[in-house]
């Protein structure tokens, strides 16, 4: 820009001077040399617009030259540090070469010696690689031997689980079956103690124990002392009861006499002692049941425990008065369970 502003200056510098010149010349000169002058003038204009026109054009091609010249010198620097970079990774790839190269040189020093003098050693690997194949081919011996042994064993495995599922089945039905027949125990629970509702305060319990109907009577409900008569009440419980009872066909009725530790006085009488008066007992309760009701006998079975199931082991008046009992004990039917069970 300031060699611009020189030129310029330097050029009205020529044409003031120019104009002076012309000047004296007009004033002391031919108008001939006057023409040629001012004709020479002319070009001089001519040539002074042609140079300021070119010096323009220079002064741009000069600042993009000079821009062109800052990016070049920009790229030069990215070069030469690219150069830097490659020339350091270069060393650092001719050192790892160079590490290679020596280990290289080492192995093959190595795998030489190998060669020269080491027979013994070729011998000792190929024994212990045939040892090796050796020991393989009993190891695939014995693989193929525990093939055919899982192979047996997962036949077995697979009967095992038929089985299996074939008790789970049974198990199942089992189940089904227990559950019937606990509902048919508390079925009839409910209904013998609705039967003999009225008999409950005369010494009569009605209770679940085991799966089974346990029908207690007190001995003052049944029987006198020493007696085995059944007493009018008792006939009357009795005879309620078979109703009941005949109407459950699958209901297995067991009646067992209790007596107290008291030794029996014999008297030389029909009755012996506690035992067979525990069994006479339960003999009479048997003939109740059967003159009064379609009970199959087959489902009665009467048995003496005499004093041998003592419900309280005191020696006191009130447990020998619960000790002297009639226990009628009603236990469903488990044929099918029996029939399941055998086929197991």
């Amino acid at each position: 820009m300031n060699l611009n502003i020189n030129n310029m200056q330097i050029q009205l510098k020529k044409v003031v001077i120019f104009s002076i010149v012309i000047s004296t010349v007009f004033s002391c000169v031919p108008t001939r040399q006057f023409n040629d002058i001012q004709e020479k003038n002319r070009k001089l204009l001519t040539e002074k617009d042609l140079l300021k026109s070119e010096n323009q054009r220079f002064s741009v091609e000069n600042k993009e030259l000079t821009s062109e010249f800052k990016s070049l010198e920009g790229k030069i620097k990215e070069i030469e540090k690219q150069h830097r970079d490659k020339t350091e990774e270069c060393d650092m790839l001719m050192k790892d070469f160079n590490r290679v190269n020596r280990q290289y040189i080492d192995l093959q020093k190595a795998q030489e010696e190998l060669i020269k003098g080491n027979d013994k050693e070729t011998r000792r690997l190929l024994k212990q690689l045939q040892v090796t194949q050796e020991s393989l081919q009993e190891k695939e011996d014995e693989l193929r031997e525990l093939e055919v042994s899982l192979s047996s064993k997962k036949q077995n495995l697979e009967e095992l689980l038929f089985e299996l599922d074939q008790r789970n089945a049974r198990l199942i039905e089992l189940e089904k079956i227990l559950q019937k027949k606990d509902s048919v125990v508390l079925a009839l629970k409910d209904k013998v103690s609705s039967a003999l509702m009225g008999f409950e305060n005369d010494g009569l319990t009605v209770t679940l124990k085991n799966g089974k109907v346990y029908v207690s009577l007190e001995e003052k409900l049944l029987f006198g002392t020493g007696s085995t008569i059944v007493s009018t009440s008792g006939v009357n419980a009795l005879k309620k009861l078979g109703q009941v009872l005949e109407r459950n066909t699958d209901i297995n009725i067991m009646i067992e006499g209790h007596t107290d530790d008291v030794p029996y006085k014999t008297n030389s009488g029909p009755i012996n002692d506690n035992w067979d008066l525990s069994v006479k007992r339960a003999t009479a309760v048997v003939r109740i049941l059967l003159a009064n009701s379609s009970i199959n006998p087959k489902r009665l079975i009467a048995s003496g425990r005499g004093e041998f199931m003592p419900v309280d082991p005191l020696k006191t008046t009130e447990a020998r008065r619960k000790n002297r009992r009639t226990e009628i004990i009603l236990t469903p039917k488990l044929d099918e369970l029996f029939r399941i069970l055998e086929n197991n």
